[in-house]
């Protein structure tokens, strides 16, 4: 009998944080007030180590009142909750004289955001829960609105379109399930390509290898996908729909031509064991096992290289899987990792290339190329170097022959550290994650927002920090933590940023912006569910 592979949703504790944002430069230097009691002794000269910078302040009050100077604006009181000492916006209090206060919380007032971009609601709504709005498909129209949906995927053409495929969320109908429409976005508007506008459809496998009006991948989450050199989209896996209408993972791979499907490689069913063939050898027989929760890449060569998730190994038996594969357009080959589940991973030097580096099985990650061709891979929940299963932060990249660890820990649970908003530091990493969203600028930098994991004060949440990183450290650029603030549609402001989130989907256009897509998080209300609105992100 085959199993099934059924979604695991993590319990989330989500705090709202009065607190930082982001747009716009850094204010001038301002006067804060702390109103609390730090336990433990204090000397009358106290050292206050803070996101946006170390500085040395002098204790008035024998009640614990401190006055410093620090980036931001306003003039603040904090006030001491159960615990921790949480100081937002955007400021999170880490050391007081040396003393880790990270687990005692100071929630402060008014708030003040530090500013260093400017988002802008583009599209959809800021209310969760939205239906799809389908009205002729082929052809972009005002009225066009995917559903409110996660774990879809996303694309973008030589063109500069974006595209949008599946997921997780809202048909025409208002009903949840299962998607596999496909969206094109113009950047005004929307339109319904391909696919259905209900949810649960099956898959349509022809003939493979053929491009057929008739194809058409089946409903589906947590695939993975890729664009190649002549702008066909590549689409692998997830769990979704199979040719017979049974729901589990699946290895079918997919092009999509700009007007046809085509059945390229794996099965029309759902729940294969994977067939290795030799380590670093291309075979016809090799296939990877069916699987969700995924990343990918695409080199300069056009192969399509795939890594990890959670699904079927070289036994049949299903847990999380750190292979990685490489795609050639013809075959498959296994190029390094284990064809069994549950690998611990291995970090042997920090930033050192070496045969017996290999980060640990994980799904939800996030992945992205350099100019370099080098293969890029962070955090997702998976093993530690101690074979323990959590969430993790640790960066990876993979030259064409060996894995090297390059930042972040070899343990799982570790909370966001940063020295500095704005500023790059060897200090600065994000806090371990899943479900993050990743783009590439046109300077090879990586940017990373939000998905479920800790954040500074190591609580579990739905994040909306945004991070960059340069190729040596890491930049936290803004976000803590907060409710959606929506502002005004079509205009960028300051104050706009969108709400934790975790499960969405991204794009980078020509001028440099940051696109973001839905996903599962929290409304202008305050509300938790599928989300349907687009933004931009000017840096």
């Amino acid at each position: 009998m085959k199993k099934t592979l059924g979604v695991i949703l993590l319990g989330i504790l989500i705090t709202l944080f009065a607190g930082c944002s982001s747009g716009g430069n850094t204010p001038p230097p301002a006067t804060f007030t702390i109103s609390g009691t730090v336990s433990g002794s204090i000397a009358a000269n106290v050292t206050i180590y803070l996101a946006s910078g170390v500085t040395t302040s002098t204790k008035t009050a024998s009640d614990g009142t401190y006055s410093f100077t620090g980036l931001g604006t306003g003039y603040y009181t904090v006030t001491p909750v159960s615990t921790g000492y949480i100081f937002t916006p955007p400021d999170q209090v880490v050391l007081v004289n040396g003393k880790d206060v990270t687990g005692q919380n100071f929630i402060s007032t008014p708030r003040s955001p530090v500013y260093i971009g400017e988002w802008t609601w583009v599209s959809g709504s800021n209310t969760y829960g939205q239906r799809g709005i389908y009205v002729t498909s082929g052809t972009p129209d005002a009225g066009n609105l995917p559903g409110a949906r996660s774990s879809s995927v996303s694309w973008i053409d030589g063109g500069g379109n974006f595209w949008l495929f599946g997921g997780y969320g809202y048909d025409s109908a208002a009903n949840v399930g299962l998607l596999n429409d496909l969206w094109e976005f113009d950047g005004a508007n929307w339109t319904w390509v391909s696919g259905s506008n209900t949810y649960g459809q099956q898959g349509l496998y022809v003939t493979k290898g053929t491009p057929d009006p008739g194809n058409m991948p089946g409903s589906r989450s947590n695939s993975v996908s890729w664009m190649d050199g002549s702008g066909n989209f590549w689409l692998f896996g997830g769990n979704g729909y199979d040719s017979a209408n049974a729901v589990g993972p699946l290895n079918d791979l997919w092009k999509f031509d700009g007007a046809d499907w085509t059945w390229v490689s794996g099965s029309n069913t759902y729940g294969q064991t994977g067939s290795y063939g030799t380590k670093g050898s291309s075979g016809p027989g090799n296939i990877p096992g069916a699987r969700s929760g995924s990343v990918s890449w695409i080199d300069t060569g056009g192969n399509l290289w795939l890594f990890g998730g959670i699904g079927y190994d070289s036994t049949g038996a299903v847990g999380l899987l750190n292979d990685l594969w490489k795609f050639d357009g013809t075959n498959w080959t296994w190029v390094s990792g284990a064809k069994t589940y549950g690998q611990a991973g291995s970090y042997i030097t920090k930033g050192t290339s070496a045969a017996g580096n290999f980060p640990g099985a994980r799904s939800s990650s996030v992945s992205w190329i350099d100019g370099g061709g080098n293969l890029w891979l962070f955090g997702g929940y998976g093993y530690d170097s101690a074979g323990n299963v959590g969430l993790m932060n640790d960066l990876w990249v993979f030259d064409g022959t060996n894995w090297a660890w390059e930042s972040g820990s070899n343990t799982n649970g570790q909370r966001g550290s940063s020295v500095a908003i704005g500023v790059a530091d060897a200090g600065n990493i994000p806090g371990a994650r899943q479900y993050s969203i990743s783009w590439i600028d046109g300077s090879g930098n990586l940017w990373l927002f939000g998905g479920n994991g800790y954040d500074f004060a190591a609580n579990i949440n739905l994040l909306n920090d945004l991070w960059e990183f340069d190729g040596t450290d890491w930049i936290w650029i803004g976000g803590y933590g907060q409710a959606s603030n929506y502002g005004t549609k079509g205009t960028a402001a300051a104050n706009n940023i969108p709400g934790t989130r975790s499960s969405s989907v991204s794009w980078i256009d020509g001028g440099g912006n940051l696109w973001l897509f839905g996903g599962i998080g929290y409304d202008s209300a305050g509300n938790k569910g599928n989300l349907n609105d687009l933004w931009r992100y000017q840096p």
